[in-house]
């Protein structure tokens, strides 16, 4: 491809997302972002059906391909979808990357749904846009707890509920965060009803106890961060200990440090938890970010 015919924001359409596209059409191809793509009866726009993934691509370099695709298929077994040919949307990535111009950081979103009503083929697109500018959030971040409702022990004794998926419908998590803005912060901190500290809507909470480094176990029904297994290798490289452990929201206001995690945002310490502030050490913060972008 010519550099010429890259392009400012790239769609690629993937009907051989189940390994055999319909009509023995293309796996994947090209499509233009202002024309239509979707049937306003694709269960994503009826009923938010559907499972997706947010990659970072860094210096046009795409992080965490294979823990990204594990945990989409992971996703799709929770909601009854088939598993999808792995090696088809790790083409299709590629593809979106390389027909975007070139940027320093690049959001792409992979997403896959049930599809049209009646016809039992899931839809699956891929958008790549120029990311925000996440420096402000990466400076740091006042957070808020709120209750998610759930306990510990959802995803053993109510595993309907998705506890731990990554589904398309988003409402919840959108309005979490506009509760955040209303009180003066740019972020949450789930809860759970047995008063423990979770995740963000779009992030994994990552906690510094003396010389530990803490997440949350992924069986309380949170989502297994890609990022943070990056930034557990970073820092088991220092000579740090890394675990799973659950922590109330009071150890985490009495720790060395904290952060959320993502893919995007990278690394964004926690300056405030429900107005208790705490520290931040923005060379380690740098280089947490560093490894989730496969920088270091």
């Amino acid at each position: 491809m010519n550099s010429s015919d890259r392009r400012s924001d790239v769609l690629v359409m993937v009907p051989g997302v189940m390994g055999a596209a319909p009509d023995g059409a293309e796996a994947f191809h090209l499509a233009a972002i202002d024309s239509p793509q979707l049937l306003v009866t694709d269960f994503v726009a009826t009923r938010g059906d559907g499972v997706f993934e947010t990659l970072g691509a860094f210096d046009g370099t795409l992080v965490n391909v294979r823990p990204h695709l594990e945990r989409l298929t992971r996703s799709a077994a929770m909601i009854d979808l088939p598993a999808p040919d792995l090696e088809v949307l790790t083409a299709a990535l590629d593809a979106a990357v390389a027909a975007h111009e070139p940027v320093r950081e690049l959001t792409v979103r992979l997403s896959l749904t049930r599809g049209v009503e009646g016809t039992d083929e899931p839809t699956c697109w891929i958008h790549a846009r120029t990311a925000e500018d996440y420096a402000p959030a990466r400076a740091g971040l006042r957070v808020i707890t709120l209750d998610r409702g759930l306990s510990t022990t959802a995803p053993a004794t109510s595993p309907w509920l998705l506890a731990g998926a990554k589904t398309l419908s988003y409402a919840v998590n959108m309005a979490v965060l506009r509760e955040a803005q209303r009180r003066g912060a740019e972020e949450v901190l789930f809860v759970s009803s047995d008063g423990y500290a979770l995740e963000g809507p779009t992030s994994t909470l990552l906690v510094q106890r003396e010389d530990r480094f803490l997440t949350t176990p992924v069986s309380v029904g949170v989502l297994p961060g890609t990022s943070v297994t990056s930034a557990f290798d970073a820092l088991r490289a220092m000579g740090r200990q890394c675990a799973e452990e659950l922590l109330t929201p009071a150890q985490v206001k009495e720790s060395q440090g904290a952060w959320l995690l993502s893919s995007g945002r990278l690394a964004c310490p926690i300056t405030h938890l429900d107005e208790v502030e705490l520290p931040v050490d923005r060379e380690l913060t740098a280089r947490i970010g560093d490894a989730i972008a496969g920088r270091s």
